[in-house]
C-alpha cells in the first residue's frame, strides 16, 4: 500500500513540475518585438501617441467646458492650441503613412 502512495506522490510531483516549467523560464529577449522597433516604427508610434494625447486633452477640455468647470474665455484660450497640436500630429501620421502633403486634406475641403 505504501509503495502505491509513493508512486502516486511521485507522479503528482512530476506532473506539477512539467506544468510549471513554462512559467518558470525567463522569456528569450530576442523574441521581444518592442526591442526591435526600427526608426520609422518609433517615429510612427511617437506620432500616434502625440495624436492620442492631443485628442484626449480636447475631449477633456470639451467635457470640462460643458460641465461649467472652465469659463468661456479660458476655453477659447486653450482650445486653439490643442486643435493645432492635434492637427500637427494628424499631419505627421499622414506623412508617415505615405500620404502626400495636403492631398487628403485638399480633397476633403473641395467636397
Amino acid at each position: 500500500m505504501s509503495v502505491w502512495l509513493l508512486l502516486g506522490a511521485a507522479l503528482v510531483v512530476a506532473v506539477v513540475v512539467v506544468v510549471a516549467l513554462p512559467f518558470l523560464r525567463e522569456p528569450a529577449p530576442e523574441s521581444d518585438l518592442l526591442l526591435e522597433l526600427g526608426a520609422a516604427e518609433r517615429e510612427r508610434l511617437a506620432a500616434e501617441e502625440a495624436r492620442d494625447r492631443a485628442l484626449s486633452a480636447l475631449r477633456e477640455l470639451e467635457a470640462d467646458h460643458r460641465a461649467g468647470r472652465i469659463s468661456d474665455d479660458d476655453y477659447r484660450g486653450v482650445v486653439g492650441v490643442l486643435r493645432r497640436d492635434a492637427a500637427e500630429a494628424l499631419r505627421a501620421l499622414d506623412r508617415l503613412a505615405g500620404g502626400g502633403a495636403g492631398t487628403s486634406a485638399g480633397s476633403a475641403k473641395s467636397s
